[in-house]
């Protein structure tokens, strides 16, 4: 007789199968497994607003809910979720008006930081050029640095190539690099 797995054993993709099922008890372990971590990635894309970022978190996990019945077997449930993340805030941005084109990026004008500063304002300074950096570059750098995400779960995310997600990524560092270059010899 096989002995079933406690709910806090199994994957996310195990939860998701018995959740897309009815089981609400599944669901809402994979609630508490990714909650958290969903909201700090709001609270970092939506300008460090944490009651707008509880509400997009929420708001995620309602349309995961609503659309449980449609999980397919074997899809990454991760991916899943950031799919559903990232669209929302782009739709927010886009709401907002701060689509920034993808040719002539130039963050440098806003970015004067003081030579002299400490280490410590050494990450201050990165939480500046990442604020300041266009929308979606921002995002890129958030699912593969921030969330750990895969070139590939990224490029699935955000519908794009992978091959341009590599080249955003890099474009990113090299911006990154660029506004914090002062810092080199520390």
């Amino acid at each position: 007789m096989l002995i079933p797995l406690r709910l806090s054993d199994q994957s996310d993709e195990q939860l998701m199968k018995r959740a897309a099922r009815g089981n609400d008890r599944a669901f809402e372990e994979l609630y508490n497994r990714h909650a958290r971590r969903l909201q700090g990635f709001f609270v970092r894309r939506l300008g460090d607003d944490a009651d707008l970022a509880a509400d997009f978190m929420h708001d995620t996990f309602l349309r995961l809910y609503a659309a449980r019945e449609t999980y397919r077997e074997g899809r990454n449930f991760r991916t899943w979720l950031f799919t559903i993340a990232y669209n929302l805030c782009r739709n927010h941005h886009r709401n907002q008006l701060t689509i920034i084109s993808d040719e002539g990026i130039d963050i440098t004008d806003d970015a004067n930081f003081e030579v002299d500063l400490e280490m410590k304002d050494l990450h201050d300074a990165l939480r500046e050029v990442l604020r300041k950096l266009p929308e979606p570059y921002a995002m890129l750098f958030s699912l593969h640095y921030e969330e750990e995400l895969t070139i590939p779960q990224i490029a699935h995310i955000v519908d794009l190539p992978e091959g341009t997600v590599k080249s955003r990524l890099h474009k990113t560092m090299n911006i990154i690099k660029q506004n914090l270059k002062q810092y080199e010899h520390h």
